[in-house]
């Protein structure tokens, strides 16, 4: 008897499900080089709540806008995914420019809060039914919002570069020296210096009143305002945290940010496609190469460039020793914030000395790498390189973390400082948009390299590193481990690398980007690294963000303290892992 033969079953696209499901109000987006669905913005909620509930997506990554200035329209950007892995979704709203209000995600998924304010702020899209709706990189009196194609800052020279008073020509002048005060800057038309009544964060402080937790206590006491930060060691970096007191637990906390905000995304949209390479350096300037990779791989998506085999296994072996790099760092500091004061720190920056003599021979830079090109990498291994990556990987890291392990892992000092102290669970984890190891420390084995792999990493035989107590010290436990999963992706990248080029094509000073749109994602050391871009066909792209695992991971940092002690802030801060760079852009 033969066997019966049968049709294949094509598995209808999450897009078209879609589609079905709501006829009256999602539609595919029609436009070339575009992928999703379009949802009218009034149902938004509802289909946000329909992905989350019912066909599993309940993962919202990124929120974001795009100003189309010649067609008198926004639109809102949400890429979602499923914690259980595989590709995602990316859907819109649209709306008129001098009408741009959307309902607020929020409710659904919390992990939307900071990127709305991020896009209200930058963008001026309003939000319905955000319960924080105020700037957050700029302050309040910021006149107008700079990622509108129709914002000019002073002295505005062009859209794009290079500037025609630079190139060819030649003539360059400094914006600045055209201001007597030798600033470049712009006061609204009605302001006035001599009576300028400064707001003092009245915003900032109502809102923290009204998020106060009042906790259980037999003694009555008064709720007291502590600022801690900007200029603080314990915050990383010009970080401040607004902290609403009952003696000394925490009530309230409301993160203040934007002291090192210098529009990162402006930049890049006025700058050529390979321009803003080295840009990307300076986000998590930790984490230069995995910061290159994101965004190759995103324009990557929108020219069809592959990579050769050679360029792949160098990617992967950069990207990896970066993950070091930065765990490595962010134990020590974690210990400084502990207390331990710099003798950790020291030992652990001595190993990451060893692997950023690698960088600054492969790419001429310590830490400004600028190495990723579109198709490739910028240069080979120089001359005996590949034999000190060698000894690295196999003989000198493996002992070393072994070591900070054996030294720091069940010292009772730091174990009854973390362990229960900044939990959160798997649910608050997944809702709040929490990535990298501050997920997975959650009970959340999520890791793109697994979940959505990029790259060759679907070659690479290595764990993925999951705690389930969700605290400070699970934190610290994912970064020891992850370590020792990158020595193991190293070396046997190491082992398999073979010889040829290092780019598709020979080197451009200009590439052609087709127009349409990308999200490139990597699972860079603090998390999920994303670049949304759009490109109109023209040499810059018309628009440029960047998911900053730093900013977003901060998110659920109020739902962590509240309940602990003041010093609590410290180490779950610590725990959490951020670099000012990439959390202000």
């Amino acid at each position: 008897m033969s066997e019966q033969t049968v049709a294949p079953v094509l598995e209808r696209s999450i897009e078209n499900e879609l589609v079905v499901r709501f006829p009256e109000y999602v539609s595919l987006d029609p436009r070339k080089g575009y992928s999703g669905v379009l949802v009218k913005p009034e149902n938004l909620i509802e289909v946000a709540t329909a992905l989350r509930d019912d066909l599993g997506y309940d993962y919202l990554v990124s929120v974001t806008g795009t100003d189309y200035l010649p067609e008198g329209m926004m639109e809102t950007v949400y890429h979602i995914y499923k914690t259980t892995g595989g590709p995602g979704l990316v859907f819109k709203a649209q709306f008129p420019r001098d009408q741009a209000v959307v309902p607020s995600l929020v409710p659904v998924f919390p992990g939307a809060d900071l990127q709305e304010r991020e896009t209200w702020d930058l963008l001026g899209i309003r939000f319905e039914g955000h319960p924080d709706l105020r700037r957050i990189l700029l302050w309040e009196g910021f006149e107008g919002h700079p990622l509108r194609k129709d914002w000019h800052e002073p002295f505005f020279e062009d859209e794009v570069k290079p500037f025609k008073s630079r190139w060819p020509e030649g003539h360059i002048q400094r914006a600045e020296d055209k201001n007597p005060f030798s600033n470049n800057v712009a006061y609204p038309p009605d302001f006035d210096p001599d009576n300028y009544v400064e707001d003092k964060d009245s915003m900032l402080y109502e809102s923290l009143k009204r998020s106060i937790k009042q906790q259980g206590s037999e003694i009555q006491t008064d709720i007291v305002m502590v600022n801690m930060g900007p200029q603080h060691p314990s915050t990383h970096g010009v970080f401040r945290m607004v902290v609403a007191l009952s003696g000394e637990t925490i009530v309230s906390l409301k993160p203040v940010m934007g002291y090192l905000h210098r529009n990162h995304e402006k930049i890049a949209e006025r700058n050529t496609f390979l321009q803003i390479m080295p840009y990307t350096d300076r986000l998590d300037y930790l984490s230069s190469m995995s910061n290159n990779f994101g965004y190759a791989l995103a324009v990557e998506k929108l020219t069809g460039a592959r990579p050769p085999e050679r360029a792949e296994y160098l990617r992967v072996i950069m990207a990896e020793f970066t993950r070091i790099c930065n765990h490595l760092f962010a134990i020590g500091s974690l210990l400084n914030d502990l207390g331990a004061y710099f003798t950790p720190i020291l030992y652990a920056i001595e190993e990451r000395e060893l692997i950023l003599d690698v960088f600054e021979a492969v790419a001429g830079s310590r830490m400004m790498c600028n190495y990723f090109r579109f198709g490739g990498v910028a240069r080979d291994l120089p001359e005996g390189i590949l034999e000190q990556i060698r000894k690295i990987a196999f003989d000198r890291l493996p002992p070393k973390i072994d070591e900070l392990d054996l030294y720091l892992t069940n010292n009772e000092i730091i174990r009854s400082r973390t362990e229960g102290v900044g939990v959160l669970t798997p649910e608050q984890a997944i809702a709040y948009s929490a990535a990298g190891p501050v997920l997975r420390a959650s009970g959340v084995p999520y890791d793109i390299r697994r979940a959505d792999p990029y790259g060759i990493y679907d070659r690479f035989d290595f764990d993925v590193v999951v705690r389930y107590h969700g605290d400070a010290y699970d934190r610290y436990l994912v970064r020891i481990e992850e370590m020792r999963q990158s020595v193991r992706i190293i070396q046997q990248a190491v082992k398999d690398l073979p010889g040829g080029p290092i780019q598709e094509s020979k080197p451009q000073y200009q590439v052609r980007v087709p127009a349409g749109e990308a999200y490139g994602r990597v699972e860079g050391p603090k998390g999920e690294l994303g670049f949304y871009v759009v490109a109109n066909g023209k040499p810059n792209p018309w628009r440029y963000h960047v998911r900053a695992p730093s900013f977003i991971n901060l998110t659920p940092y109020e739902l962590m303290c509240v309940g602990n002690k003041v010093a609590d802030t410290v180490a779950i801060l610590g725990s959490i892992d951020i670099v000012l760079g990439e959390v202000d852009r």
